[in-house]
């Protein structure tokens, strides 16, 4: 549960100041052109920290060009250390600018008399196939050295073959005859054939060239049925098959057949790994007689090694769409339907298997059939299933070898899965988890407290009576400091946090805290604080980060802490709210604004350039926010008991024609209310588009405080301000959804709680009444009640995105203006990185690059005509999809209006599944647009031209006569 992340204030100190691009580049280029091999040699390989740092295509391009120089003139030495960089470099060569230039100076080495350097050559053509897949001389020279005499020329060749026939069609389709004759060649070295072999994997171009290469393999299988030939190309088989799609299930049964017949382990071994790989990739194209099969060969078989292989791929299948196809029978097939069991029967007899691994796997097909066939009547199977983990669990918490300890993790997996689908099994694993957390050694106690801890977020089974169990637990291990003790407090701590719903008892706090001062350093102590301001335990985590304000060394970190207490503080204001107290509410709200100010003013503080803590802050705004709108509600509410509605209210509302006046002054200020709350809404809709590496429990945090400030203006205008037009349809709960929180679970039912309340007042009385005002003000309480928890990204950001943009034309300094001319439109040329942290993608991926380009007229020089608005503004969007992490595109401005501009390029980001992430970031120019010089002559022209011209014409006139 506390997984080990990223801190946001782990990155608070200053790093030293940092060379610009140029001067980075120059000290690099300043080594390359030193006389000596071991300085120009240090040179090289420092590229590719440079490549990161400034990842832009004017950087890459110069640096590659001075390393093409160093290939073409350098030693062989350093031609492989050039060779090296590129490889590394493979997502940066695109962002070459003169790639003619750059192949011209590495391609001049391959006239060299030297094979070896001729075999660098074709390495690094090889390397640079991404970008140069057509181009003929090259492969000319790849199918030249083929033929070479020297091994190592042409071991680079077959390197270079591969990759080019990956990239490019033409060589593939060129190369494949050459290929062919070489490997059924008798002159060809068998070493060198097994080498040829795997260049066919790529041959997927077209339907043709993999069909012909198919054959090819098929008399390659049969014609040498050696153990390294048969390996070799069975597998390359396969990666052609899985690339061209088409032939999948002929491969399976071709695999199958091997896996059946062949008696040499090895190539049992190389059908099994193939066969994972294709039930990873296309599980859709697997038949129940593929299936079938493979139970029947790992029931035959008396290897441990090769049937824990067979039911590593069953597992892979079981937990995908080709289990349903499985047990999916064809009616009348009553002889097809007794076999089609197999693989309950496999399952079932591997389930106690004296192999760990063996049993691990078949708990796990049981688990997932019991999870994916859950129309069918498979109460046995879910018996074997729990009475499997159960054995396993046992076996696994008391050995401390890494094999035990993955084990258990997939055995603690499948026991969160299956209490997840059956919910009536949770009691019986829970108990089962519990007897063994006191025998179990320290690492697999805290495996099992991360999986009670995930049981008891999805279903509240840890019933108070289990609570004393684990505090017994907690005092035992309190009495040890070791690094295991450690972790495994937290996750203890975890546990009862989650399994006592309410609030902690005074008894569970003294304990915690006096284990924590025994035998904890203050960052265990920090993380358990944080898992109970994440449950919503907000005393406990109060005491815990007071106690820690003073064993932090950096202002940083002390102001960071004094926010958290602060907010905790807050937090605890609100739980001693009352049911019908409107009075006691507004003093409770009043001091946690209090608090929550304090906070705000030290989270600010604790923000610094790197780590700007915007989503906390932003975060933090909104509940006051949302705590001062409550506020303000329930002062509303009251003022219809301190400010009735005057006599003539009735009057009023009659001359107006409006009903709603005959309320009072009330109808307007809940009026505006109900606009404050979706004002709030709106506002904590922009913080979730911006939130784009939060994890998703943070996320629908942010989604049901979202629905809370939607929620309460829904009231308002069904109950006071439109109860005739009001809808409960849209907003009814959806029963079906599936709960992942404690918090979640409260805040739903409060919901419903609600609704239901609204839905029973609406239309029954005039509005306003007493019992209208009532029921706003028992909302907001009931709201404010449910403790509020702060989720993980508040404190830890295990995912990190960002975008760095370039823009071309761009001025020396950012306040100058950049001159265009009123008559010619500015090309701007808009260039990306895709920057990330340690854990790219961890929650979700970034699928394209929205741009959004705007320019507004700022200061207006020139006469003033009348202009029309479309010619003032530019307003364009494009998508563009990243490769390699870079992108770029280019907008055509227009800048008819003489003035200065003001250019806004902003960025978001659409993940994979369609989602706008607004992530930023927004970057400014500004355009000076000039008078072109023919349009400035005229203009000059016709102001000082009138009065000659006139006299002219007179004199021409007059001439006549």
């Amino acid at each position: 549960m506390a997984a080990s992340g990223k801190s946001f204030l782990a990155d608070a100190g200053y790093g030293e100041q940092e060379l610009d691009a140029n001067s980075a580049l120059m000290e690099l280029d300043k080594g390359l052109r030193s006389g000596k091999l071991g300085e120009q040699c240090e040179a090289v390989v420092r590229f590719p920290r440079l490549f990161q740092k400034y990842p832009f295509p004017i950087l890459i391009n110069s640096a590659f060009l001075k390393l093409a120089d160093v290939f073409r003139v350098g030693n062989n030495f350093l031609r492989l250390c050039v060779l090296k960089v590129t490889q590394q470099s493979e997502k940066h060569l695109e962002k070459i600018l003169n790639v003619d230039e750059f192949v011209k100076r590495v391609f001049s080495v391959i006239h060299s008399n030297d094979p070896v350097a001729r075999a660098i050559t074709l390495r690094m053509l090889g390397s640079m196939a991404s970008i140069i897949p057509e181009r003929k001389n090259a492969h000319h020279s790849i199918r030249q050295s083929l033929d070479s005499h020297d091994n190592v020329e042409v071991e680079a060749a077959i390197f270079a073959a591969a990759n080019f026939s990956a990239q490019s069609k033409d060589f593939a389709v060129g190369i494949c005859n050459k290929i062919s004759e070489m490997i059924q060649g008798l002159a060809t070295p068998v070493d060198l054939k097994l080498k040829l072999i795997p260049i066919l994997q790529h041959m997927h171009h077209d339907a043709s060239l993999a069909s012909s290469s198919r054959q090819l393999l098929q008399q390659l299988v049969t014609s040498y049925p050696s153990t390294k030939m048969v390996i070799v190309t069975l597998h390359t088989f396969t990666l052609l098959a899985a690339s061209s799609l088409v032939d999948i299930p002929k491969q399976i049964q071709l695999l199958l057949q091997y896996l059946k017949n062949d008696p040499r382990k090895a190539v049992k071994r190389l059908a099994i790994q193939d066969l994972r790989l294709l039930a990873n990739k296309t599980p859709h194209t697997w038949s129940r007689e593929n299936i079938q099969a493979l139970c029947e060969s790992a029931l035959n078989t008396p290897y441990d090694s090769l049937k824990m292989g067979m039911l590593s791929v069953l597992s892979t299948l079981s937990g995908t769409i080709a289990i349903k196809q499985y047990f999916s029978s064809a009616p009348g097939a009553a002889a097809t339907t007794a076999r089609s069991f197999d693989l309950v029967k496999l399952a079932q007899e591997c389930c106690y298997h004296n192999n760990r691994g063996i049993a691990a796997h078949g708990v796990r097909i049981l688990t997932n059939i019991s999870a994916s066939c859950q129309e069918k009547d498979l109460q046995p199977l879910e018996q074997d299933a729990v009475f499997g983990l159960e054995a396993l669990l046992v076996l696994c918490s008391q050995d401390d070898s890494p094999g035990a300890q993955a084990t258990l993790k997939i055995t603690l997996t499948c026991m969160v899965k299956l209490v997840k689908c059956r919910p009536h099994l949770s009691q019986s694993v829970v108990e089962s988890l519990l007897a063994q957390l006191h025998s179990a050694q320290d690492n697999a106690r805290i495996l099992m407290c991360h999986c009670l801890a995930a049981i008891a977020m999805q279903l509240p089974v840890l019933a108070d009576g289990m609570l004393g169990d684990l505090m017994d637990l907690y005092k035992l291990i309190g009495q040890s400091a070791t690094d295991k003790k450690q972790e495994l407090l937290v996750s203890l701590a975890t546990v009862i946090f989650v399994s006592s719903q309410k609030a902690l008892s005074t008894e569970i706090k003294t304990v915690i805290k006096q284990q924590l001062e025994n035998a904890s350093n203050g960052w265990t102590a920090y993380r358990i604080a944080r898992q109970a301001s994440r449950m919503g335990n907000h005393d406990m985590a109060r005491e815990l980060y007071q106690s820690l304000l003073t064993q932090v060394a950096s202002e940083h970190f002390y102001f960071w802490l004094n926010s958290l207490k602060e907010f905790s503080q807050a937090e605890q204001c609100l739980a001693g709210l009352q049911e019908e107290s409107s009075s006691s509410a507004l003093s409770c709200i009043a001091e946690a604004l209090k608090s929550y100010h304090k906070g705000i003013a030290s989270l600010t503080a604790a923000s610094t350039p790197l780590n700007p803590l915007s989503f906390q802050c932003g975060f933090v705004k909104l509940r006051i926010d949302l705590l001062q709108a409550f506020s303000q509600l329930i002062c509303t509410c009251n003022s219809l008991k301190t400010s009735p509605p005057p006599a003539i209210a009735t009057t009023i509302a009659m001359t107006s024609g409006n009903d709603l006046q005959r309320c009072g002054r009330i109808s307007n200020q809940m009026k505006h209310s109900m606009e404050e709350f979706r004002n709030l809404a709106t506002r904590y809709g922009d913080l979730y588009q911006s939130s784009f590496d939060a994890d998703s429990a943070t996320l629908r945090n942010v989604e049901l405080q979202q629905q809370s400030c939607l929620l309460i203006s829904h009231a308002i205008e069904a109950l006071i301000l439109d109860p005739e037009s009001a809808s409960f349809q849209e907003y009814s709960s959806n029963g079906t959804a599936h709960v992942e929180s404690e918090y979640e679970r409260r805040m739903m039912s409060v919901f419903n709680h609600v609704l239901e309340e609204v839905e029973s007042l609406n239309r029954k009385y005039a509005p306003v009444s007493y019992l209208h005002t009532a029921c706003l003000c028992n909302a907001v309480i009931a709201l404010l009640k449910v403790p509020l928890s702060f989720q993980r990204y508040f404190f830890q950001k295990l995912q990190s995105t960002s975008i760095k943009l370039a823009l071309s034309p761009s001025p020396r300094n950012p306040a100058e203006p950049i001159a265009v001319q009123n008559n010619q439109q500015l090309a701007l040329k808009v260039e990306g990185v895709v920057q990330h942290g340690s854990k790219p993608g961890l929650f979700r991926k970034i699928q394209s690059v929205c741009l959004n380009v705007s320019s507004v007229l700022q200061s207006k020089s020139g006469q003033d005509y009348k202009i029309p608005l479309d010619s003032m503004t530019n307003e364009m969007e494009q998508r563009v999809e990243p490769h390699n992490d870079y992108f770029s595109t280019q907008f055509l401005l227009n800048f008819v209006i003489l003035g200065t501009h003001n250019i806004t390029v902003e960025s978001s980001v659409i993940d994979s599944n369609g989602i706008v992430w607004k992530t930023g970031p927004k970057t400014t120019i500004f355009v000076k647009s000039l008078e072109d010089p023919y349009s400035q002559q005229v203009r000059l022209q016709q102001q000082q031209g009138p009065a000659p011209a006139q006299q002219q014409q007179q004199r021409t006139a007059y001439s006549r006569f």
